[in-house]
């Protein structure tokens, strides 16, 4: 865990159940200082996903991909165990080809005010296969795509979480450029499921492998969809689109379908329905 503020995108409420449980550990630690532990199988998730929290402090966000990574990475060589490291689609950045498929190399700023994401997570898949050619460490390197699901935090501030509180708080329905751009959102079931599969995978299996879902949306047509799913009286409003941000993310899913016989199992509507009870129940 890096610890920019202590659990940043989440809280220690949604871990209470195994709390009690003695097969289970919670450290707080931030991951860009080295700490050595035993371990037998690694899964590096550390780092803020969403465009709020990451900007927030974009220096010590390139800091927990980069160094956290490289910690991540010391630890791993030193226990002999694997390590499965979660990059992201934001690696494709701005894509000229959709669906967008691992061979593509992408088409980030380097320099842009989601740099410290985008970059930070490039240079970070860079270290895990420099540490598998160098060390022949065993690695496994997902790019995650839109996730979604039950305890996010009401400040997550990510798509589906904002439409969904400004639509049962009655709010306007903040859509950003001309709603046309795309996502492809996963629940996070289906998320979790696939990383499991993954990190069962023989050790010549290095990745990097795409997890998500391959069925685009709009941006309005989300914002439609859920001020109906929750009965809103919430109108649409349209804001200027923020800086970098990419008009399309669609996974070509065929490595995933191949090596894992994966696809996401939860539709749109079963999935936002779930986060919306449990929304409408937080707040």
């Amino acid at each position: 865990m890096a610890n920019m503020e202590l659990l940043c995108n989440g809280k220690i409420e949604n871990i209470k159940d195994n709390l009690n449980n003695p097969k289970f550990r919670f450290l707080e630690h931030d991951v860009t200082i080295f700490k050595n532990i035993k371990c037998n199988y690694i899964f590096h998730l550390a780092c803020p996903a969403s465009p709020v929290h990451y900007q927030k402090d974009p220096v010590k966000t390139i800091s927990t991909n980069v160094a956290g990574t490289l910690n991540i990475l010391e630890l791993a060589k030193s226990n002999k165990s694997p390590v499965l490291f979660t990059s992201t689609s934001e690696v494709y950045g701005d894509p000229e080809m959709s669906p967008q498929k691992e061979d593509y190399w992408g088409r980030v700023n380097p320099i842009g005010i989601r740099s410290c994401y985008d970059e930070g997570k490039r240079c970070a898949e860079t270290l895990c296969f420099d540490f598998h050619r160098q060390y022949n460490l065993e690695i496994k390197v997902v790019r995650i795509f839109n996730t979604y699901g039950t305890k996010m935090s009401i400040n997550d501030g990510r798509v589906v979480s904002n439409f969904i509180i400004q639509a049962l708080r009655n709010l306007p329905i903040t859509v950003y450029g001309n709603g046309k751009h795309t996502r492809s959102l996963c629940y996070v079931s289906d998320l979790i499921g696939g990383l499991i599969r993954i990190s069962k995978l023989n050790k010549n299996f290095t990745g990097p492998i795409n997890l998500g879902q391959n069925q685009e949306i709009t941006m309005l047509e989300l914002a439609r969809k859920i001020i109906n799913l929750t009965k809103s009286k919430s109108k649409i409003e349209f804001h200027k689109l923020p800086e970098n941000d990419p008009k399309q993310r669609n996974p070509d899913l065929q490595i995933a379908i191949n090596s894992i016989n994966w696809k996401p199992e939860i539709n749109l509507d079963d999935g936002l329905k779930k986060t919306i009870k449990y929304f409408k129940e937080l707040i």
